[in-house]
This record gives C-alpha cells, sequence and structure tokens, in this order.
C-alpha cells in the first residue's frame, strides 16, 4: 500500500469518527435526569420527552454568540445558573418558565399537549415533587 492510500484511509476513518462522535453527542441520556428547585426538584425522563418532542432542539435551544456550546445540546445549567452568570442573562429558574409559571419552555408545550388532549402536567406539583430529591 502506497502513502497516498494509506493517508486517505486514514483520513477517512478519522471523518467517519468525526460524523459518528458528532452523532452520539447527540443521544439523550437513557437515565432521567433531576433538576433541583425550591419548590420541590423535577426529575426530567428525556425517553419520554423525546417521544413528543422528535429532536433534542426542541428544548435544547442552539448556543448563543456570547456563550458557544461545548457540545450540540449541553445540560441547562452548563450555561443558565442562579443567578445568572454574564455573558448570559436567563437564570436557570428563567430558562423553564417565568416566576408566575404563566410562560416559558416547559409550561408552554406542557399546557399544549394537555390542551391537545395528552396527559401532559400543567399544575406546579405534578412536575415539582420534594421526594425527587
Amino acid at each position: 500500500m502506497r502513502v497516498s492510500q494509506a493517508f486517505g484511509l486514514s483520513f477517512g476513518w478519522c471523518f467517519a469518527f468525526l460524523l459518528c462522535g458528532g452523532a452520539l453527542a447527540q443521544t439523550a441520556p437513557t437515565a432521567p435526569i433531576i433538576l433541583k428547585a425550591p419548590m420541590g426538584a423535577v426529575r426530567c425522563d428525556h425517553t419520554s420527552h423525546l417521544k413528543v418532542a422528535g429532536k433534542c432542539d426542541v428544548c435544547h435551544h442552539p448556543s448563543q454568540p456570547q456563550k458557544p456550546l461545548k457540545s450540540p445540546q449541553e445540560a441547562c445549567t452548563d450555561c443558565h445558573t442562579n443567578p445568572a452568570t454574564p455573558p448570559v442573562t436567563t437564570k436557570l429558574q428563567a430558562a423553564f418558565h417565568n416566576p408566575s409559571v404563566t410562560s416559558g419552555l416547559c409550561i408552554d408545550c406542557h399546557r399544549t399537549e394537555d390542551a391537545n388532549g395528552k396527559a401532559a402536567p400543567v399544575k406546579c406539583a405534578d412536575c415539582h415533587k420534594k421526594t425527587n430529591s
């Protein structure tokens, strides 16, 4: 095998690995995650949410220029902290819903699904549970 063929073969494998690595980075966690909150922790089951949403970026928004992501989908807490840490201006709780729970990522989707006849939790205590802590 000539050097140019070996280099081409090696480059091909590296390129394939990079493509697969990107796909693997977008695999949802199989175990539920627990999001700590003062009213009680929220248990987020990625598997059930992915069945409804269809893709990760419905909940995990693209990165902003002031704080680029390290991977295609990151934990909310990687950018949204309490209090918000510049350059990010949205604190952790506000990333999910506003203080009066009248709008926001989670509650808007849950209310839409509930209105469409799907049993999505819409009351605070449906998601926020002390037993999840």
